[in-house]
């Protein structure tokens, strides 16, 4: 259906395996910081109009592999997706970031929300992916994504970007069975759309907590990394397809995340990589974890750091290069490039089989 699959760097090392040099992709890598994304977000007249658009959306996914050598493709969409799907209303303030225009707060708002299918309401992101994998022609993968149930939820109780969300920490407290009731439908909601993803293309995909963070450890337990485990049982990769797990200030509960049965672990800067590498013991690939501040900085500095964060994973298999979170709109595109190509040319030596 698809063409054979030339640069398979991404997914070889999501699994371990052996690669000739350390790959690469960018977190928000089709994004704001990019003249040509921005020239077709203006086309498209809103956030949402791009989203929704598979040829817009197909078109700034392959964008930033026309400039840089990056070793995969993510699929130009939004974690919010599911909860606009779902009859919230999705929209984005200028300067503030996403909104509902209803919000989720009590056990009847949460049995009056249906579970999205993904080849009818959600239909632009699979045929997105279709048209992009086609697109790609077998260059690099193409990898899948969706907001984890508690980071979607976060924003459904709250009805806004804030990043104190305290209408979800009442809920937490007060309504903790409503809370459950919504994360569950969530996991039902994810686990429909991450497997719509594969079947339409996706050949890996990735769970963005962005949120879990804010937990504590119990908490994240019982109320992220449950769902987590609910949908890792309910997926369906008829190609082994790798997923990824990201929580952003997640680091301390590395152990837990590996636990889920994810493929991969993406960590953030605040954790070292060969802390991380060493606890996780082979047992999952890590992804990470270069500061995107960094990213502003000059040339030889980029360069510098590229090097400190190769050698902190140090030799072998299971380590795909990003940044510890997304790139920022302020980064000028040569950068960038700067990034990909020295993550290329210092990582084959710690690499001894051609792959």
């Amino acid at each position: 259906m698809f063409p054979i699959l030339q640069n398979d760097r991404v997914l070889r090392a999501l699994r371990r395996q052996p690669v000739d040099v350390t790959p690469v992709w960018i977190m928000r890598q089709a994004g704001r910081y990019l003249p040509e994304y921005r020239a077709v977000r203006a086309r498209a007249g809103s956030f949402m109009a791009l989203c929704q658009t598979p040829e817009l959306a197909c078109e700034v996914t392959l964008q930033p592999l026309q400039r840089f050598s990056l070793d995969a493709a993510i699929i130009f969409s939004d974690i919010l997706t599911i909860p606009d799907a779902m009859g919230l209303g999705l929209y984005f303030v200028e300067g503030e970031g996403p909104a509902f225009t209803c919000s989720v707060r009590t056990a009847h708002d949460v049995a009056m929300l249906p579970v999205p299918d993904p080849e009818i309401s959600l239909r632009y992101v699979t045929d997105a992916i279709r048209m992009t994998r086609q697109a790609l022609a077998g260059r690099v993968p193409l990898i899948g994504f969706c907001g984890s149930p508690w980071t979607l939820a976060t924003y459904m109780v709250e009805g806004r970007a804030n990043k104190n969300f305290p209408a979800i920490r009442a809920m937490q407290h007060e309504t903790p069975r409503v809370l459950h009731a919504l994360l569950d439908k969530l996991a039902d909601a994810v686990i429909l759309h991450l497997n719509a993803q594969i079947a339409a293309g996706a050949q890996a995909v990735m769970i963005f907590d962005s949120w879990g963070g804010m937990l504590s450890t119990p908490d994240y337990a019982a109320y992220s990394l449950a769902y987590i485990h609910k949908i890792m049982a309910g997926l369906q990769r008829p190609a082994a397809e790798p997923v990824i797990l990201f929580t952003r200030n997640g680091g301390q509960w590395l152990e837990q995340m590996i636990a889920t049965g994810v493929d991969a672990v993406g960590l953030d800067w605040q954790i070292s990589l060969h802390t991380a590498r060493q606890q996780a013991a082979g047992r999952v690939a890590l992804q990470g974890n270069l500061e995107p501040a960094i990213l502003a900085r000059s040339p030889a500095e980029i360069h510098a750091a590229v090097a400190r964060t190769l050698a902190e994973y140090g030799a072998g298999a299971g380590h795909v290069f990003n940044l510890g979170h997304g790139i920022t709109p302020d980064i000028p595109p040569e950068h960038v490039a700067v990034l990909v190509d020295a993550v290329h040319e210092l990582s084959r030596t710690y690499h001894s089989v051609e792959a």
